[in-house]
């Protein structure tokens, strides 16, 4: 059973939980959906507790950087508008979860949802100290997320069970990399 203890100056952290990321997507995570099934007690959780739930997206133009045909790491996915950048329709975002767009720069990639989307400066002036991240993907999106998090001077809680790695080895890699840097791995008891 997962305890979420959730406090005042908490936030919930989703990060890019949307169609390509998941089984049938254009840059397909294994049991990218089993993420959204896990992450939406928690959703639920935040809610009742009167935690902000932020959302990040990818939400790519046509012809961006970081696609392969530009020269990029990836196929293209999350393209504006699409059905592919479109939240998975399974995640019970509320109402009022405050979605964070980012990846839209022509001349750079952005993976975490802290990086130019002024994220940082939203949770401090909500008196934010904590933020609980989960998400796609583990050993890209997400760690990003949670080490800029640090940076930033948040104590970051990644939520292990709502999160999966493009690749194994890169999501042990980037497991350590985020211990290293002070998050803590919430795993279920």
């Amino acid at each position: 059973m997962i305890v979420m203890d959730f406090q005042t100056g908490d936030a919930l952290v989703l990060v890019d939980l949307q169609n390509d990321f998941c089984p049938g997507g254009a840059l397909p995570i294994e049991g990218g959906h089993e993420v959204v099934e896990a992450v939406n007690p928690w959703i639920a959780a935040a809610t009742a507790a009167g935690i902000p739930v932020f959302a990040s997206r990818d939400w790519h133009p046509e012809g961006h950087m970081s696609f392969q045909a530009r020269g990029g790491p990836w196929p293209p996915h999350c393209l504006q508008d699409s059905d592919g950048a479109a939240f998975h329709p399974r995640l019970q975002l509320p109402a009022d979860a405050i979605k964070v767009t980012k990846g839209v720069r022509f001349d750079q990639d952005q993976n975490s949802a802290f990086d130019q989307t002024g994220l940082a400066d939203e949770l401090r002036r909500r008196g934010i100290s904590r933020v609980w991240v989960a998400g796609l993907a583990q050993d890209v999106c997400v760690a990003a997320t949670a080490l800029d998090g640090r940076q930033e001077g948040f104590e970051v809680m990644l939520i292990k069970e709502g999160t999966r790695p493009v690749t194994a080895e890169g999501g042990e890699e980037a497991l350590e990399r985020m211990q290293e840097a002070g998050v803590q791995v919430v795993n279920a008891d």
